[in-house]
């Protein structure tokens, strides 16, 4: 039995080399829990981390009973944990923050009462956290991808997000698509989403992923949106007997 189908909030955690957080991130996602409002468990995907971050992992897994995790068996990146998380949570919802806890876990609690109502409920950052030249790549980028896919997002790249698992299931996959979940959720019949200001912190320890050139993907990455929007096929269905 998949152990997350036991719990109604799994929050998936992406993990590369982060051995300088996990201790600090081991305490927020285990003094946050209780507090959840769903029944929550955490799940870390380990994106083939070469530090100690591997070893950190299976020790607060083997010590918490709500702590889960899965290892690549190679670095994919944030689209590929996603695709990984989507397609073996069984909670009602799943969310998404980062290890580096730039955005705080106890803050799940301003989305989650949405969560029923909407498909989507992301975080916007406010006074963000980061360097002027980090700032600037960012408010480029939403800018062209909100021009280019309309979907009116503020900050679609927000590390705070929960969405209903069904749904997230149905997400068209690719690399890139983590920049694009308001536009791909609103390609759904009945898709919304919901927009919550949240904290961004500054980061205390590891170094980010991102740069200018994982950054300048994202501008290619809005024609593949776009192309997907226009051949994309949901499949809404009524009535069934299969569950």
């Amino acid at each position: 039995m998949n152990k997350t189908s036991q719990y109604q909030f799994t929050i998936v955690i992406p993990v590369y080399n982060e051995e300088g957080n996990m201790k600090a991130l081991e305490e927020r996602l285990a003094a946050y829990l209780p507090t959840c409002p769903m029944k929550a468990c955490v799940l870390f995907v380990n994106d083939c981390s070469t530090d100690s971050t591997k070893e950190m992992i299976d020790d607060i897994c083997s010590r918490r009973s709500d702590f889960f995790y899965i290892d690549h068996t190679r670095n994919l990146g944030c689209s590929g944990v996603m695709k990984t998380a989507f397609g073996l949570v069984e909670s009602e919802y799943t969310g998404y923050t980062d290890a580096d806890l730039q955005t705080m876990p106890e803050e799940f609690n301003l989305l989650l009462p949405y969560a029923k109502d909407y498909t989507l409920v992301t975080g916007i950052r406010s006074s963000r956290e980061d360097g002027f030249r980090k700032k600037l790549q960012s408010r480029i980028g939403n800018g062209f991808r909100r021009m280019m896919t309309n979907d009116g997002a503020l900050d679609s790249v927000c590390p705070l997000k929960v969405i209903k698992t069904e749904a997230a299931r149905r997400l068209p996959m690719f690399n890139g698509m983590h920049r694009f979940l308001p536009a791909l959720v609103l390609l759904q019949e009945g898709g919304c989403y919901k927009q919550i200001m949240v904290t961004h912190c500054p980061r205390t320890a590891g170094k980010s992923k991102f740069n200018m050139w994982n950054r300048l993907r994202g501008f290619t990455d809005c024609f593949i949106y776009r192309w997907i929007r226009k051949n994309y096929v949901d499949y809404p269905y009524g009535e069934t007997n299969i569950r």
